[in-house]
């Protein structure tokens, strides 16, 4: 075979994936739960993976900016090029998700060209949904040394092809390696003029997010890699010598998506915990001074130092409560929060939009006083000594 194998695991990397599993499934069950603040977390789980993926390839944006991208809305510190890569790639993951159930798509060729257009519309100069004309290398930002060179392009599409066709082969193959083995041979082939990270880190997303073990939006590990660009790297380096190499040894890279998987799916639970107990103080804030209870989205969202606008907040709403809220009712809503010292009204008409009071900051700041530090330990270390899994955000 011409692209990369997916190792035979070891019984350590098979234990590890039965720790994932069980964290996958709890996670599964606990946002199985029709309760509303779940809204919120796919919300933020779904913009943190914009954030983290745009942030590896340089385009640097506050989680404040990169909600306003997703919820359609300008942002107010990204640079226009930066807001372009946030929209397409809220545009393209959007897509993901969409077609993640839908067992009749094939992932294939025409998918992935899609999603990259997708991605780099704003820019044709770029070639967004074609394959590379000609050579490609990577370069370090820092010192302009060449630290990798694709393959021929004449050589893309008969990758692609073996590549999409290793999907499709390797049925009992468990779903995390399936996905880290098309994430690291899409971006070693690296088949497009640019996006070919993103487009990468996407696809790993897609398979999967169709493997519905939990709610697609939490199947990616993009903010993951996004607070750990560095050792991605050093790791994607190691795999790939530099060069088309697709006989090297891809367990460096499968051991890595593991750990990543697994601290992942624990930041996910803490933070579902997290975003409980802030609903639920908003909430009562609400019910003290007789708010409409859809008003609670508001108030999380500016709680976590977001900017509130009519549009963020009828989104947050439908999320959260499965109602289309009216311009005329947001508007309403937004007012009596402000009446009543909830929300502080910054800028007028159209750049109008509000913050948290502080009666309101101080509820995250309460709930991020009790975090437990964030889970570090290498689940290989957990497994070879045999300890004890707890979970968190019980």
């Amino acid at each position: 075979m011409a692209v990369f194998e997916a190792p035979t695991l070891g019984s350590d990397e098979r234990e590890v994936l039965a720790l994932i599993d069980k964290l996958r499934e709890e996670l599964r069950d606990r946002v199985a739960e029709p309760k509303r603040w779940n809204g919120t977390l796919r919300r933020m789980s779904f913009a943190k993976a914009v954030q983290g993926s745009n942030s590896i390839e340089g385009y640097n944006a506050s989680l404040d900016d990169v909600v306003a991208a997703v919820d359609g809305e300008p942002t107010v510190g990204a640079d226009a090029q930066t807001e372009e890569a946030l929209v397409g790639y809220r545009d393209a993951m959007t897509y993901v998700l969409q077609i993640a159930d839908d067992q009749m798509m094939n992932v294939d060729e025409g998918v992935l060209k899609s999603l990259h257009f997708m991605m780099l519309k704003h820019d044709l100069s770029k070639n967004p949904g074609k394959w590379r004309p000609g050579a490609i290398f990577v370069r370090r930002e820092s010192t302009g040394e060449i630290v990798y060179e694709g393959p021929d392009h004449e050589l893309v599409p008969g990758l692609i092809e073996e590549m999409l066709g290793q999907l499709d082969e390797e049925e009992d193959c468990h779903v995390i390696v399936k996905a880290a083995m098309a994430h690291l041979n899409l971006v070693m082939i690296h088949p497009y003029s640019d996006g070919n990270g993103r487009m990468a880190r996407c696809l790993q997303t897609l398979v999967l997010a169709r493997d519905q073990i939990v709610v697609p939006v939490f199947s990616s590990i993009e903010e993951f890699l996004g607070r750990n660009t560095q050792t991605y790297y050093e790791v994607l380096g190691d795999v790939g010598q530099g060069s088309w190499h697709a006989g090297n040894d891809a367990r460096p890279w499968v051991r890595f998506c593991l750990r990543a998987h697994f601290l992942q799916a624990r930041t996910l639970l803490q933070r579902r915990k997290e975003i409980e107990s802030v609903w639920l103080a908003c909430f009562d804030m609400v019910e003290k001074h007789k708010l409409p209870e859809r008003c609670t989205a508001a108030l999380m969202d500016a709680s976590y130092g977001l900017r509130v606008r009519r549009r963020s907040y009828q989104n947050a709403a439908r999320l959260s409560w499965g109602e289309e809220v009216l311009d005329v009712t947001a508007s309403r809503d937004l007012k009596a929060m402000v009446k009543v010292g909830l929300l502080l009204p910054v800028g007028e008409r159209r750049n109008r939009h509000y913050l948290a009071s502080d009666e309101l900051k101080a509820v995250w700041e309460e709930v991020r006083s009790h975090r437990a530090p964030r889970e570090e330990r290498d689940p290989f270390s957990i497994v070879r000594r045999g300890e004890q899994l707890s979970l968190p955000g019980a």
